[in-house]
């Protein structure tokens, strides 16, 4: 499990006007909350926040403050247009402690030709120990033919992990292609628009 360190700093200012300023300054505002402590309002740098959640359920460790300074991201608020992270909400976690956190599911293999695989569930929900939360968890697909569908139920999570998510719920399908129908050629349409013509003639 990735552990990342980050300075943080206690925010003294709230609203609207005092994120942008916080934003404008390159931090990024957050609130840290959980072991039935007070939430604590911080600025964190915003560079280094980004560069920590490109690794799912990352762990970061809060560098400036007195205790409780390993912490999970729980919601990330980014800007819909340009992308950029407007606030994190951060979980106290600790050492032997069980979480519930989203992991992704990473397909391996090739299903056999002409299945097509359909990928229903690209998440799964787990619970794990804060400390050693899978990065992801591999599904093998290997030789899987046409009419096979797999569940939550049939993914092989490491030990330490259990499965929260529906165990019915739909991993994956594979399903024969689609065969689409051909249009006439312009030899059989002409000679189609000339029946026509003739019996048309005729009557």
């Amino acid at each position: 499990m990735s552990e990342v360190r980050i300075a943080a700093e206690p925010r003294t200012e709230f609203g609207k006007g005092a994120s942008r300023r916080a934003r404008r300054a390159g931090k990024v505002p957050a609130v840290l909350y959980g072991h039935g402590t007070e939430p604590r309002h911080l600025n964190l740098p915003g560079h280094e926040l980004m560069l920590a959640l490109k690794t799912p359920n990352v762990l970061i460790r809060l560098d400036g403050l007195d205790k409780d300074n390993l912490a999970l991201p729980k919601s990330v608020q980014r800007d819909a247009i340009k992308g950029f992270l407007e606030h994190i909400d951060l979980l106290v976690v600790s050492k032997g402690e069980k979480v519930e956190v989203e992991i992704p599911v990473h397909l391996t293999g090739e299903v056999k030709a002409p299945g097509v695989l359909n990928q229903e569930l690209v998440t799964v929900a787990v619970e794990a120990e804060a400390t050693h939360i899978p990065e992801g968890v591999d599904f093998d697909i290997e030789g899987l033919e046409v009419g096979e569908t797999k569940t939550a139920a049939d993914i092989k999570l490491p030990a330490g992990t259990t499965l929260v998510s529906d165990p019915e719920t739909i991993l994956l399908t594979v399903s024969a292609p689609r065969v689409e129908e051909e249009p006439e050629t312009s030899a059989e349409a002409t000679q189609a628009a000339e029946g026509e013509g003739t019996e048309e003639a005729a009557e």
